[in-house]
């Protein structure tokens, strides 16, 4: 019995930084303790500076050494602890933003991987991962723990100065102002615009280096190289201008820093005359003004990190906000999220599916990719679909498994509609070897355990040997630690498939998509792999294979032939070769082709 919808509620971050500052909850022990060593050794710093130079002045008056000894031991306590704090606060502070980094990495990928729609660009997803990433690590360790360092020792000053004269206290305060907040709203002001431009553009230029690089033999086929290089060495160029444009402001607030250091520490000087401070205090406040000062210009620099790091963190916030939510909202907790029950909890490892009056256009005007298409899949039902090239087949696989949204009708997985199925249970329900699988650069084994981390060698042996790749993993001198390059560079196009194909079966999802499973391999090796591909599949498991070659089809339950997003035809493998159709034609032209195929070939087939 189906229930009213229930409302809903999600907090939404109302900045980039307040979705980052939610990830480093479990840290934030750790980022304190790092703001703490960063106040103290900046407090060594001044103390150094302030006690140093009453020990020298006090000197020049040649007094009893008496009166010197605890000013020296002072001074060499507080070189040693502002080296040792520094460290202590280096570590401190990148243990906890490494720790940080390594959850945001994973959420940023593991969203791009599991987003809906067109995926990013290679380079900009590279971008994301890398430079976008790195503006959280930076808005930590360069923006809120040296600001927090810096106002907390700006107040410890203003109230040790006022200890030796309450009005130089009250100069040094205003001083600190115009230097801690004046000159960083100056900053941020001059720097906004020019470094909210420059993330974009970085992620365009990540963009163009991957496609000069990897486009080039297709750039330089179609006459394009020049364009392309035009085009890139354009936002180069602009990069360039802002770049400079940025370093100009920044030079010039830098100068006002200084400016304001001299006018603060002479104010002060002044002030503390009028009030009968004399003698090695005076010294005193002149260098510790001029030391506070420049402790607060920190902020400065804080500000203009920020300002140059906010393009990148809301190119990386929208990616982490989904997944810092999930533990925040009732879906998560196992409320409902509408009329069903959440399927992160209720559903069983192996779903139906059911295709209901889907139709998918992917612009308006032209033909529908899949029109009014139903489909009952049930659990351990096994279902080719063949079909002309531009029939639907690819769209059914990206609509089944969540890449591709349907304009109308409603695909189920369980009674729950898979657009609204949990992302991170979705590979588990529906998943497979799509087309176009990509293979990263890194061992075999990294490949495929990408597929189920914790499979031990058993796992990967047995996925390899259905998959057709065992012999050339044993045949490599690294075996499963073999490097297979860049997108499977180092692997021909056969291998590179059935490394996809291992990883899929590995996985083992309870509806298992193949998409073109023996693309790029010869007749005799597509069969073999094709039926040990659906003996190693689970029992109980479904199979939604899409394929254009109808040999090998016979171990499956049901076979649909699309035509222009419909089904034209459907039933066994023997009772669609016997009807008159698409299907029996194409079995008689593939049966002639790949018999002339085996008698050229002869006992020397590759």
């Amino acid at each position: 019995m189906s229930t009213a919808p229930a409302t809903t509620t999600r907090r939404v971050d109302s900045s980039p930084e307040a979705a980052v500052l939610r990830l480093a909850r479990p840290y934030l022990r750790r980022l304190v303790g790092a703001g703490l060593l960063a106040a103290a050794t900046e407090f060594a710093a001044l103390a150094l500076m302030a006690t140093a130079t009453w020990l020298l002045m006090t000197a020049a008056g040649r007094p009893e050494l008496d009166r010197l000894t605890v000013a020296i031991v002072a001074v060499r306590a507080l070189a040693v602890s502002r080296g040792v704090l520094r460290y202590a606060e280096r570590l401190a502070g990148h243990d906890a933003v490494l720790r940080l980094v390594t959850d945001v990495r994973a959420r940023v990928f593991a969203t791009l991987a599991a987003r809906r729609g067109a995926p990013p660009r290679t380079g900009d997803a590279l971008s994301r991962l890398v430079s976008d990433v790195e503006a959280v690590q930076d808005l930590l360790l360069r923006v809120l723990v040296p600001a927090a360092a810096a106002a907390t020792v700006s107040l410890v000053a203003v109230g040790l100065t006022a200890l030796i004269s309450p009005p130089a206290a009250l100069t040094l305060a205003v001083g600190l102002l115009v230097a801690g907040v004046g000159l960083p709203l100056l900053a941020t002001a001059l720097t906004r615009r020019a470094a909210a431009e420059m993330a974009p553009l970085r992620g365009a230029l990540a963009t163009d280096a991957v496609d000069l690089t990897h486009g080039a033999a297709d750039l330089a086929a179609f006459g394009a190289t020049a364009g392309a290089l035009d085009a890139a060495g354009g936002r180069a160029r602009r990069l360039a201008r802002l770049e400079r444009r940025l370093a100009a402001r920044g030079f010039a607030v830098d100068a006002l820093g200084v400016l304001v250091a001299g006018l603060t520490a002479g104010a002060v000087v002044v002030v503390a005359l009028r009030t009968d401070v004399s003698g090695a205090w005076i010294g005193v406040l002149a260098v510790g003004t001029l030391a506070a000062v420049e402790i607060a210009l920190a902020l400065v620099g804080a500000a203009r990190q920020w300002t140059g790091l906010r393009s990148g963190l809301a190119r990386v916030a929208p990616l982490l906000t989904p997944a810092a939510e999930s533990r925040d909202t009732p879906a998560a907790a196992g409320e409902p999220t509408g009329g069903r029950d959440n399927p992160s909890t209720e559903r069983r490892d192996v779903p139906r599916v059911r295709f209901e009056e889907v139709t998918v256009r992917y612009r308006a005007g032209v033909p529908a990719a899949l029109d009014r298409f139903d489909l009952d899949l049930p659990p351990g039902r096994r279902i080719a679909v063949v079909g002309p090239s531009g029939a639907g087949k690819s769209t059914l696989a990206a609509v089944l498994t969540g890449a591709v949204r349907p304009d109308s009708g409603r695909v189920g997985l369980d009674g729950h509609d898979v657009s609204t199925y949990p992302p991170e249970d979705l590979p588990r329900a529906v998943g497979g070897l799509l087309a176009e699988a990509y293979v990263f650069h890194a061992t075999v084994r990294d490949n495929l355990l990408l597929g189920r981390p914790d499979a031990d060698e058993a796992a990967l042996a047995a996925a390899t040997e259905a998959a057709g790749l065992a012999d050339w993993v044993r045949a490599q001198p690294e075996g499963w630690d073999t490097v297979v390059g860049e997108e499977g560079g180092q692997l021909s196009g056969g291998q590179r498939q059935r490394l996809a194909l291992a990883r899929a079966l590995l996985a083992a999802p309870g509806v298992l998509v193949l998409d073109e499973p023996t693309e790029g391999l010869d007749p005799v090796s597509a069969d073999e792999v094709l039926a040990s591909t659906l003996a190693a599949t689970p029992a109980g498991h479904s199979v939604l294979l899409i394929t254009h070659r109808l040999t090998g089809l016979d171990g499956l339950d049901e076979v649909l032939v699309l035509d222009a997003g419909r089904v034209v035809q459907r039933g066994p493998h023997a009772d669609l070769v016997d009807a008159e159709g698409w299907y029996r034609d194409q079995w008689v032209v593939q049966q002639a082709a790949e018999h002339g195929y085996l008698a050229l070939s002869g006992p020397h087939r590759p």
